[in-house]
């Protein structure tokens, strides 16, 4: 896996009435954009996550 920072990542909810969430990579902590990640949920909620199969990484879309 490989994200930068202002990247999304989608995390799948892994049951059944567990939603989807959407985290913001803040900080890059592994080499050339490896996890371990700093991420903010959409409530405000941190925290360093390695993320597992259950997650996607969405590019951050630049302006123009």
């Amino acid at each position: 896996m490989h994200a930068s920072v202002g990247d999304k990542l989608l995390v799948h909810g892994r049951t059944v009435g567990v939603h989807d969430r959407v985290a913001e990579v803040v900080e890059v902590l592994g080499p050339e954009g490896s996890p371990p990640y700093r991420v903010r949920f959409e409530d405000g909620h941190e925290t360093v996550m390695s993320p597992g199969p259950d997650c996607v990484v969405r590019p951050h879309e630049h302006a123009l």
